[in-house]
């Protein structure tokens, strides 16, 4: 009967470490590159709908790139990236911050630049130029 249990246990243990490395590795999704073209929309203090585009290059954990806006062209010149959690620094002839979350394909959050600021939904539309170098 000693035996039987010993038995029974030990293949319960056995299920249990084969369930959990199994499982290993799918809690946290792959970290992609933020690196692409992304469009979308923002919305001012007055309400008013903005056209936004993101050139947004990720190197080295540093963020670079261009917003382009219906108001304007504004130089990224900083920004990190915490899990999910992404910070655009832009100067909007003053500091600008884009705070938001990413999202499968977006970035969905809010800016501020001065006294304005609202929402902002931007769609990952392109991945970086020359990404398929290499490739017949």
């Amino acid at each position: 009967m000693f035996v039987a249990q010993f038995w029974c246990i030990a293949c319960l243990m056995l299920a249990l470490c084969c369930a959990a490395q199994g499982q290993q590795g799918k809690g946290a999704p792959a970290k992609t590159s933020l690196t692409g073209r992304y469009d979308g929309t923002a919305k001012n203090k007055a309400e008013e709908v903005l056209t936004v585009s993101i050139d947004l290059t990720e190197k080295e954990g540093a963020l670079s790139g261009t917003i382009n806006s219906s108001h304007g062209d504004f130089p990224i010149t900083g920004g990190s990236r915490q899990g999910e959690t992404v910070t655009i620094e832009f100067d909007a002839g003053g500091p600008g911050t884009i705070s938001a979350r990413i999202a499968d394909d977006r970035l969905v959050g809010t800016w501020s630049a001065g006294q304005d600021g609202g929402p902002v939904d931007v769609k990952k539309v392109a991945a970086p130029e020359g990404g398929a170098k290499g490739k017949s």
